[in-house]
């Protein structure tokens, strides 16, 4: 395996996100707007990171978990890991598009 092989094989998604994905859990991408406007998982609901207080409600009573997304996986961590601590099941499913080739 080369360097590169290395840096872009597709990345294995944790067992959680895995069995979220089979159970149908709903995806929460955390993008903006506009970048949710140039692609996204179908069904998948936009709830900006920036704006995801406004959501809690709304997320609680959505059956879990939820999974996370975004376009590398660091905002879908940073919204998984406040999800947890609102006692709201979160798991963080990383970039949507790598998690869009797993559905």
């Amino acid at each position: 395996m080369g360097f590169f092989d290395f840096l872009f094989k597709p990345q294995e998604l944790p067992q959680e996100v895995k069995d979220a994905i089979e159970k149908g859990c709903p995806i929460v991408d955390v993008r903006t707007p506009m970048e949710y406007g140039m692609g996204h998982i179908e069904g998948s609901i936009n709830m900006p990171l920036g704006n995801l207080a406004d959501f809690q409600a709304k997320l609680k009573q959505l059956p879990g978990p939820i999974i996370t997304c975004c376009r590398s996986g660091n905002r879908s961590g940073q919204a998984a890991n406040q999800l947890n601590a609102w006692g709201i099941k979160a798991v963080n499913g990383g970039a949507w598009t790598s998690l869009n080739k797993q559905l």
